[in-house]
């Protein structure tokens, strides 16, 4: 059983930064693809970034590509997302979620078993 706690929303200004983390308690934390999606209110849960299991991997979703980068600290246990020149629209609740699947097929939601219960990030403008 993996558990997955977010942390690091909150309310910031249009232009402005945040640090997403997301801290899993399991041992074998390293084998895991770790994803970040987020929802906003009416709409689908949609992509955002993942990282694979060695940090080699990672892939944006087209609409955060150069302002948000994902990294990872298995000596930690934790994920990394940093979000910069956040815009209204980025106002959402992001959620991270873990896979171990064969292949990188990150894109995929169905993919991941394990999800944290996602921490609110709201941009004003």
């Amino acid at each position: 059983q993996v558990e997955l706690v977010e942390s690091g929303g909150g309310l910031v200004q249009a232009g402005g930064s945040l640090r997403l983390s997301c801290a899993a308690t399991v041992r074998t934390f390293s084998i895991y693809a770790i994803g970040w999606f987020r929802q906003a209110p009416g709409k689908e849960r949609e992509f955002v970034a993942a990282i694979d299991w060695s940090g080699t991997k990672t892939d944006y979703a087209d609409s955060m590509k150069g302002r948000v980068t994902i990294s990872r600290d298995n000596a930690k246990n934790t994920v990394y997302l940093q979000m910069d020149s956040l815009k209204p629209e980025d106002t959402a609740v992001y959620y991270c979620a873990a896979e171990r699947l064969a292949g990188w097929g990150p894109r995929d939601p169905s993919r991941y078993p394990y999800w944290g219960q996602g921490t609110q990030v709201t941009v004003s403008s």
